[in-house]
């Protein structure tokens, strides 16, 4: 099944993004933590300033409760650090007052002159274990509030988790027109229709092709039912080298000093361990042949040691280009990739894939913002 994208002009390019290792997830050997591999600042600004280098259009900054780096945070100490790449930051919905979130985003948008993208998380926080239901709600609610601080002159709303009345949104108003584009991942029937009816981009995980498929047909069905169309993500972890065998033997190679039961804990530890989509991702592992391969180019071996995006695409630089055409003809557009060690990885993918591909920033493809930002802010009082 094909899904072709109508919200946007630019159909033939895709936005291609790279991974800020924010949340302690950078290895040479997979589940061997190094010093120099930490979520420190340096490390993983040194990763987005790479990326940006290497020409990917966005750079995905994950959000952990547990270790790492604090999300909004690095993402303001970045802006004044690049100029091109988009950063694309993950919020938890409810754990920030929404009319205070709103604010935040809108600066940080300024701050980046446009050049931030929003993932809307609807996990856990620390101490809760809340009903999927409860927290999707939660994060509809968070997300129209957002909608309406960005768009109207005042907040006025009620609903099971929130209520405000009559709330002046001068502070909150973005640099892009409408606001940042917002991404969403999730598999319930919950999560699918508030993509639908809320979101721009339906972020996946790594299955195989056939029920990517069907996550994106159910994604467009959403959709549909509220009179709109989505653009697709696709979130994968990426081994490329010049030959087929290189490539599976650097991925045997990173999962060669693996403990397998530390490699569950560290699965664990995560908020979202117990959730839908990473179930599928233990599926998929399940289905794989003895390699690890639930696809000839799909290995599973990643998520032995990760909870999430769990496989790579592990193949010669033809067998990945010919991978990332296949998702892009069933129409997916936006690609969210990464690999181990993040820094040699995002060299290597960006000297011998990324020039073979034609990109684009999906910001300014959905004309929130102009093909060549201005360098200058807002003036006191003005309003995009």
């Amino acid at each position: 099944m094909t899904i072709v994208p109508v919200t946007s002009p630019d159909l033939d390019a895709a936005e291609v993004s790279w991974f800020a290792a924010l949340c302690s997830d950078d290895y040479r050997f997979l589940g061997v933590p190094e010093g120099d591999l930490r979520s420190s600042w340096a490390h993983c600004s040194s990763i987005v300033r790479t990326a940006e280098a290497q020409g990917f259009r966005n750079i995905l900054c994950p959000s952990s409760y547990q270790v790492g780096q604090d999300t909004l945070s690095f993402v303001a100490g970045c802006a004044p650090l690049t100029s091109k790449i988009n950063m694309l930051a993950a919020v938890r919905c409810g754990e920030m007052q929404p009319i205070m979130l709103a604010r935040t985003i809108a600066t940080l948008d300024h701050m980046l002159e446009g050049r931030l993208t929003v993932n809307i998380i609807s996990s856990d926080f620390p101490g809760e274990k809340a009903d999927s239901k409860f927290r999707y709600q939660r994060s509809r609610e968070v997300v129209e509030i957002l909608k309406q601080a960005w768009t109207q002159d005042e907040i006025n709303y009620s609903g099971e988790v929130y209520d405000f009345k009559g709330v002046w949104t001068d502070p909150a108003k973005p640099y892009q027109t409408g606001g940042p584009l917002l991404y969403f991942g999730g598999y319930s029937p919950d999560a699918l229709e508030l993509c639908g009816q809320h979101c721009d981009v339906y972020l996946m995980w790594p299955e195989p092709k056939d029920q990517i498929a069907e996550r994106m047909k159910g994604a467009n069905a959403a959709a549909e039912r509220h009179g709109r169309t989505l653009d697709y993500g696709l979130r994968v972890h990426m081994i490329v080298r010049d030959t087929e065998a290189e490539a599976k033997e650097y991925a045997e190679h990173l999962v060669s000093k693996l403990d397998d039961e530390f490699g569950r804990l560290i699965r664990d530890r995560a908020h979202d361990s117990g959730s839908l989509g990473v179930s599928h991702q233990a599926r998929a592992r399940e289905l794989a042949d003895q390699f690890g391969y639930v696809e000839p180019h799909l290995w599973t071996g990643v998520g032995r040691a990760r909870s999430g995006c769990g496989a790579a695409l592990v193949g010669s630089v033809d067998q990945v280009l010919s991978e990332i055409e296949e998702y892009r003809k069933m129409g997916i557009r936006a690609f969210i990739f990464s690999g181990y060690p993040h820094l040699d990885e995002c060299r290597i993918f960006g000297e011998k894939v990324l020039p073979h591909l034609k990109t684009c920033s999906l910001p300014q493809a959905y004309g929130r913002v102009p093909a060549e930002t201005p360098k200058t802010p807002l003036g006191a009082g003005e309003r995009r």
